[in-house]
């Protein structure tokens, strides 16, 4: 700010103000057309509560409705039946489903013993993701693969180690891996 002379009066310090307000400079960054959005972010408690609210309000109107549409007797495979939307409901559906499914099964082929379907041991694709591949030396994500050994390796420092291994040493990080070659 400039000193203040016995020259300038209080009008010559007002105008040297206004013209080193920050307010009153150009922005051209600044959008005019911008305003705060009016929608307000809602909690985790909230969207838990409305979602509760929506699902007690769903099943309130089938249950008066007199006009629900019963859950098919019959699940001879070539029609998947409509799951109850309440989750404790639903879960019974589908153990009845699977109960009936394997009851199905076993008395369709007497004398054989058919898989049964559970979570754990349905059958599923192989993967389409890449199979991860880890340090041989370290264990840790393999960055690298050495091309005369065919050792993966995660840093320089791991590159030398595999530099100094024998032929039988490297054969033997391969065979723990299952990537060794058999000569017969």
């Amino acid at each position: 700010m400039a000193p203040i002379t016995t020259a300038s009066n209080d009008e010559t310090h007002a105008a040297l103000l206004d013209s080193l307000d920050m307010h009153k400079i150009h922005k051209p960054f600044r959008n005019p057309a911008w305003k705060p959005p009016q929608r307000r972010n809602k909690n985790l408690k909230q969207i838990l509560s409305e979602a509760q609210r929506a699902q007690q309000s769903l099943m309130n109107t089938q249950q008066n409705s007199g006009a629900t549409t019963p859950q098919p007797s019959s699940t001879n495979g070539s029609s998947t039946p409509s799951l109850n939307p309440n989750p404790a409901q639903a879960s019974q559906d589908l153990s009845r489903l699977v109960v009936e499914k394997n009851a199905k099964q076993v008395n369709g082929a007497v004398g054989m013993v058919v898989p049964s379907v559970t979570y754990t041991s349905i059958a599923a694709a192989p993967s389409l993701k890449p199979k991860k591949k880890y340090c041989d030396i370290t264990g840790l994500p393999a960055k690298y693969k050495d091309p005369k050994t065919g050792l993966f390796y995660y840093n320089a420092e791991v590159y030398a180690v595999i530099k100094s291994l024998t032929t039988g040493q490297v054969q033997e990080y391969l065979a723990a891996r299952g990537a060794n070659t058999v000569l017969k």
